[in-house]
């Protein structure tokens, strides 16, 4: 089912089992949390990664006459080429990456937390209580992704407006962007 929308999942796919807590207990529990309490979190974002690479490199200076010069010519790519990655991290370690084929709508949102983020829950905490936090994009904050999350009984940490430097995991894409 999670096919059908360009989902490629790095890990066999488990059914997390988690303990009901409300969204406004959640918050309440961490707004000035301890280490202990900010431990219990999973950050979650996407990403999205460029394959080839498009008309940032370096710009060439020339003298007139040496426009057609191969010194003064660079390759370059109108539309690079790119993956959505979506990932989770926490105190307990890093989930797999889910590369993504489509755009994130909430019904595409909503299969990556089925089959990804769920699992990646089950990986980190196991059994054990955890607050899930994710940014104010669109398709995380819809309705439907809202009722999903309380179906699920899995609580969901308020994200701060106009904070999008805040989850963790930003410093990760970038390492990784660096890497790349």
């Amino acid at each position: 089912m999670y096919a059908r929308h360009g989902f490629q999942l790095s890990h066999s796919l488990c059914q997390a089992t988690l303990e009901q807590q409300t969204v406004s207990e959640a918050s309440k529990d961490i707004k000035d949390g301890t280490a202990a309490e900010w431990s219990k979190v999973m950050f979650s974002d996407e990403s999205k990664f460029y394959i080839s690479f498009g008309n940032q490199g370096p710009r060439v200076w020339r003298k007139r006459g040496e426009a057609h010069n191969p010194r003064c010519l660079r390759s370059s790519v109108k539309f690079p080429e790119s993956v959505m990655v979506c990932g989770a991290m926490s105190s307990a370690g890093v989930g797999p990456l889910c590369f993504l084929r489509s755009k994130v709508n909430t019904a595409v949102y909503q299969e990556v937390l089925e089959h990804f983020m769920h699992p990646a829950a089950d990986q980190l905490y196991g059994d054990a209580d955890f607050i899930f936090q994710q940014d104010l994009a669109p398709a995380h904050s819809a309705k439907a992704t809202s009722t999903w999350f309380k179906d699920h009984g899995i609580p969901v940490l308020n994200w701060p407006a106009n904070s999008p430097d805040l989850n963790p995991i930003e410093n990760l894409w970038g390492i990784v962007k660096r890497k790349m």
